[in-house]
């Protein structure tokens, strides 16, 4: 198994550190090949808003650096973490850069299976909420989450405060490592099943085949499945499904009958 980590700061201090921590950990649980990709030494654009990548395809964004490089390192993984310090109550701007840079796989989620969390370090106030926004983050990826942690690292760190965080590393990672070994493809939430439908019910009414998101649901089957991945549904959520469908369908066949009588 391998597991990537993408630390989100300039510096190899207290981010980059426990960073190391919880890979050291997970390699005690046994065997796992880590590696830590530290995204100052990657170049990596401002996304532009030019929205090619999400309506017609992400090869063909305008730039060209590393943010291939980097997404072949999360389709090679089988867990990511994404690690953060606290700047400005949110994550750094070399995180966030990084984020927007996979805005079209927000809706082609692809990373079903894997595993994904989050540490975020800072010294006061408000790293729960980035923990918040990483865990909202990987689920619409596609990943499976495990809650993140968040650290305290003022300084000067008393022994105390560090034996603290080791504790908060040591059970993150143990944590992490369970998710990361069972590979799992989880029963939908009736929230989940339902943003599927909806996704899927406007893809298939409003795009078409000149559309990336119409060509990339097509191609993976999810015009007929029953959700992103194979899975049993158990007969509420089969009728919950047949509801979100007839519902959607109202929804964005309305939509189409509108454009289509203002453009008649």
């Amino acid at each position: 198994m391998k597991v990537t980590a993408f630390v989100g700061s300039a510096r190899k201090k207290h981010t980059y550190k426990a960073t190391e921590q919880f890979m050291r950990n997970l390699q005690s649980f046994g065997h796992v090949e880590c590696e830590i990709v530290s995204l100052s030494d990657f170049h990596i654009e401002v996304c532009k808003g030019c929205v090619l990548c999400l309506n017609k395809g992400e090869e063909l964004c305008p730039f060209k650096d590393d943010r291939n490089m980097l997404i072949d390192k999360m389709n090679n993984s089988d867990g990511i973490i994404f690690a953060s310090p606290n700047y400005s109550f949110n994550v750094s701007g070399l995180m966030k850069v990084f984020l927007d840079r996979l805005g079209f796989i927000f809706h082609r989620p692809r990373f079903f299976g894997k595993a994904c969390t989050s540490i975020v370090v800072q010294g006061f106030y408000r790293g729960d909420k980035i923990i918040d926004y990483f865990n909202f983050i990987g689920k619409a990826l596609g990943f499976n989450i495990v809650k993140g942690c968040c650290l305290n690292s003022l300084e000067p760190m008393t022994e105390k405060e560090q034996k603290k965080i080791d504790r908060i590393i040591e059970k993150q990672s143990k944590k992490f490592y369970s998710t990361l070994i069972k590979k799992e493809h989880p029963n939908p939430t009736l929230f989940k099943l339902m943003m599927f439908r909806m996704a899927r019910t406007s893809v298939k009414l409003l795009l078409d085949e000149s559309w990336r998101d119409y060509t990339y649901y097509k191609k993976n089957g999810w015009f007929g499945s029953n959700y992103y991945y194979p899975t049993q549904l158990n007969p509420i959520k089969k009728l919950a499904g047949n509801f979100f469908d007839f519902m959607f369908t109202r929804i964005y066949g309305e939509k189409v009958r509108t454009k289509q009588v203002l453009s008649d």
